[in-house]
């Protein structure tokens, strides 16, 4: 097995919990916008507005995996599996955006520092909410594994990234309360939208590159090429062989395709039920993979080229 992923429960699939992801979202904006409220502390205003993120960008996420599970029709025979990568670059882009207002508010809270109330009330009320976030990404994310889920290994980052934060936030209001430094405050708030951005950006790189057919994950690759040299070596020396690998990632779902050269007087029979075997053996290697497997004589190669622009200058 390329990766070793957790037990598998039935529950825990990606709609629901992006559903839960939605409930959430919704519980730790009403507990951080009332920490705010009756703290008035900058740092808490930057948290509640992410969770505003989380918010549009668990919606978003639960419509692009309902699409990425369509099946395959005549405009997309390949499936709809690339959906999730919409997914995870919009949250990307909403978190760039998010955290570029985050900046701007502290930045005037760092020269025009105000007072903090009711410290105690919003730190509890923080701690809640990031109790919450946290279950729920330490879900997500085991189930992202199982169902190679980017949509929903993204909300789970983006919300581990909520903790952290939080915990940032919960640093700079408790370090203000204690030493009268109330720029500490500010400066808390703009280490929390530094840490946004970042994620953001990653997030949207991500996301390009996957719609980019980038290629699968090493030890994808490995798994493969190991799969085959099996069968290479299974046969007389020099029998067969494969070559013109290439791999791709969609989604959840994961595509490669290659050649297979066999010996020029084996019978059409023989090589079919060898490429079989290939294609059984690779999907038990790689879950979920589409593999496509060309037949070829051994004397014959299959070359590829970058079609030649022609000169059409006179």
């Amino acid at each position: 097995m390329p990766t070793t992923t957790p037990p598998h429960h039935p529950w825990l699939t990606p709609r629901n919990l992006l559903w839960a992801s939605v409930a959430v979202a919704l519980v730790t904006i009403a507990l951080k916008t009332l920490a705010w409220y009756v703290t008035g502390s900058v740092g808490l205003l930057s948290d509640a507005m992410e969770s505003f993120v989380n918010l549009a960008s668990a919606v978003f996420a639960l419509a692009m995996v309902t699409i990425a599970q369509w099946p395959a029709d005549e405009n997309h025979p390949y499936g709809h599996h690339k959906a999730e990568y919409f997914s995870s670059g919009f949250e990307g882009i909403l978190i760039v955006g998010v955290s570029l207002g985050i900046l701007w508010a502290a930045g005037h809270r760092l020269f025009a520092p105000q007072p903090l109330e009711q410290v105690g009330w919003g730190l509890a009320l923080s701690v809640a909410s990031s109790v919450l976030n946290g279950v729920l990404a330490w879900l997500m994310l085991r189930s992202s594994r199982v169902h190679q889920s980017i949509a929903l290994e993204a909300d789970a980052r983006h919300l581990f990234t909520d903790v952290w934060t939080s915990a940032g936030v919960l640093v700079g209001i408790t370090a203000a309360a204690l030493t009268g430094w109330l720029w500490l405050d500010a400066a808390a708030a703009i280490a929390v939208g530094l840490n946004i951005l970042r994620e953001g950006v990653s997030l949207v790189w991500r996301s390009s590159q996957g719609l980019m057919d980038e290629a699968a994950e090493p030890e994808v690759q490995a798994a493969i090429e190991a799969t085959l040299q099996r069968f290479a070596q299974a046969q007389v020396p020099g029998a067969v062989r494969f070559d013109h690998v290439s791999t791709r990632r969609a989604g959840q779902r994961q595509f490669a395709s290659l050649h297979l050269h066999v010996p020029a007087n084996w019978t059409l029979g023989q090589a079919a039920r060898l490429r079989g075997q290939v294609e059984r053996a690779l999907v038990a290697a790689v879950p979920g993979l589409r593999a496509t497997i060309e037949l070829l004589p051994n004397d014959v190669e299959a070359l590829f080229h970058e079609p030649e622009t022609e000169d059409v200058t006179t």
